[in-house]
């Protein structure tokens, strides 16, 4: 007959072998922020054809920001290149279309936040004047269906031989978006019209890269804006390490320009990375490019180029103003 103490042992491995073994796994996937769910939504514009549109420059943009979002929707288009390639992008699709199909495909996906530019094919049918209300019903049915959703609306971008009714449209959304947003709900206002000049729309209506990569930057900036929009960024992971070289690339009398190099050697993708160096005595940093200086001096990285793929490389520069001649101490980075 066992003993009392080897019958509590056994009971004791019987209770480990048939408790749930994933104790350990599920802290570490509940410590990993999900990814913010963001639906483009629109027309030929937000597809983007075989490049992307501005989806993929703001895909790199949000990721060097240390954000983890996942771009969503039923279509898939861009370079096989392209991280994330989804989105709710319909070709030639007009207001009353993305109407129609909307509640689905947020049923679907479930959005937290999402971009909306639509408009440019009501322009030159046969109701352009009646396109904002379309909108706003639009926009309405968008928040009743996902009410904690944040929604960007954008003005849309110029058309090359309808530039008036472009104009009309977007003056009349304008108030009626803000209306929205003042009355509770989760609307933002983008103004792109301004982001792409003509000459970045090869065929009056369409950008080019240079112009989508204006309306990513526009995107990005709207989405910095509203807290949790896309998340909060990541934090630098412990224990990475970078290099800093700085050099010193023209002066002039009481003041000089230098430019750091920052490099990530080791076989890990760095998020986040901070420059410490000092100047002459007397000098002070006056101007700074490519990250976000404080102390003397102390350099952390802009929201572009947080994050340093094994072996990647980016730079920021500054002009520093004072007497004496021009140096700078050994820089450090981590």
């Amino acid at each position: 007959m066992p003993s009392p103490l080897t019958a509590l042992c056994a009971a004791a491995l019987a209770l480990l072998l048939t408790a749930p073994p994933a104790a350990a796994e599920q802290s570490t996937v509940e410590e990993a922020a999900d990814p913010v769910r963001v639906m483009p939504l629109g027309d030929s514009i937000t597809q983007g054809g075989s490049i992307g549109g501005y989806r993929l420059d703001l895909g790199t943009k949000l990721r060097a920001a240390g954000r983890t979002v996942d771009f969503v929707g039923s279509l898939a288009d861009g370079p096989s290149s392209m991280p994330d390639r989804n989105h709710e992008g319909h070709p030639g699709w007009t207001i009353a279309q993305v109407d129609a199909n909307v509640v689905n495909w947020l049923r679907t996906y479930t959005p937290r936040t999402v971009l909306l530019h639509i408009g440019t094919n009501d322009m030159y049918g046969s109701d352009p004047g009646g396109a904002p209300r379309r909108l706003s019903a639009l926009v309405d049915k968008i928040t009743a269906q996902a009410p904690n959703a944040n929604v960007f609306v954008s003005t849309i971008i110029p058309i090359r031989f309808a530039d008036a009714t472009v104009r009309n449209y977007n003056a009349a959304i304008v108030p009626l978006l803000r209306a929205k947003g003042a009355a509770g709900k989760r609307v933002h206002v983008v103004d792109m019209y301004p982001s792409v000049p003509v000459s970045d729309l090869p065929d009056g209506i369409h950008p080019n890269a240079a112009g989508y990569s204006k309306m990513a930057t526009t995107w990005f900036n709207a989405l910095n804006s509203v807290p949790g929009s896309v998340g909060d960024p990541q934090q630098p992971q412990p224990g990475g390490s970078c290099t800093a070289t700085a050099q010193v690339t023209g002066d002039w009398n009481g003041g000089f320009q230098a430019e750091v190099t920052v490099t990530n050697p080791t076989a890990a993708a760095l998020t986040g990375w901070t420059v410490r160096f000092t100047l002459p005595g007397g000098h002070t940093v006056s101007q700074l490019w490519g990250g976000a200086a404080s102390g003397s001096v102390v350099v952390t990285n802009a929201p572009y180029n947080g994050v340093l793929a094994p072996g990647a490389s980016t730079t920021f520069g500054f002009l520093a103003a004072g007497s004496g001649a021009p140096a700078l101490s050994a820089a450090t980075c981590a």
